[in-house]
């Protein structure tokens, strides 16, 4: 991780979770992190988990990533503070509850929430974020936490996952990989990693679910892997990584 000490990593989805584990993380490497979130003042306490001179590295910016113009406005300031973004981890999701079906008469709303934060909002950051990358020059990544539902047939897995959460997945899938060959023809050194976790603790899962299955990743088990994905030399590219806790059943 010491080439990117003191570089800029963005980390969308930063208040809790898998967010809140990779933005300690990644400020514990040396890097400046800045954690977007809608409740920024969540990303403010983590720094309370952080040794005291590294406080300082933490940043929270509140961004509504449903809202391009948002996205837009945000990182262009992020940029012009920091001088430029060399790291962007496109963490921020959203599930379905229960029963909320593709063919449920009132799910539109749902729908639309899972594909603006899911898909649309990776896409826009990515897009922003290249454009700092590509100005700068500089060896960059950008990272997609995806999911294992985006990855194979889901038919065996939760309920709460077969509906608009799991295609939203599988276009992270897609992306990624449009992602790379866009990179490759900038002719910048910009590489591009999809993470698929599966079951994590975080507030994506209910309780009760959790309770009944004993086979859970923690959110800093996905940290870690991005520290492993951003520590590989200039010359690997991890791809796709399936990380999944022991046990699990599908």
């Amino acid at each position: 991780m010491e080439q990117w000490r003191d570089r800029v990593a963005v980390v969308t989805g930063a208040s809790s979770g898998i967010g809140a584990a990779i933005a300690k993380d990644l400020v514990k490497a040396g890097m400046i992190v800045i954690g977007l979130a809608r409740r920024v003042d969540q990303v403010e306490a983590l720094k309370n988990d952080l040794p005291q001179d590294l406080r300082k590295n933490l940043h929270s910016v509140q961004c509504d990533l449903t809202n391009e113009a948002d996205i837009i406005l945000v990182f262009s300031s992020i940029v012009e503070k920091f001088n430029g973004i060399d790291v962007l981890i496109n963490n921020a999701g959203v599930g379905s509850t229960l029963g909320n079906d593709l063919i449920a008469s009132d799910n539109t709303a749902s729908i639309r929430k899972i594909l603006d934060t899911n898909v649309l909002g990776p896409v826009f950051c990515t897009r922003e974020a290249y454009k700092s990358m590509e100005k700068h020059g500089r060896n960059s990544h950008v990272i997609h936490i995806n999911s294992i539902v985006g990855q194979k047939n889901f038919s065996n897995f939760p309920a709460r996952s077969r509906n608009m959460y799991a295609p939203s997945k599988c276009a992270v899938t897609a992306i990624t990989e449009i992602h790379r060959q866009e990179f490759i023809r900038s002719k910048h050194h910009i590489k591009v990693t999809s993470i698929s976790p599966g079951l994590v603790k975080t507030e994506l899962i209910p309780k009760a679910f959790i309770e009944k299955n004993p086979s859970f990743l923690e959110p800093e088990d996905i940290s870690q892997s991005i520290l492993y994905v951003l520590g590989t030399p200039p010359h690997v590219q991890v791809h796709e990584l399936i990380v999944k806790p022991f046990g699990e059943t599908f």
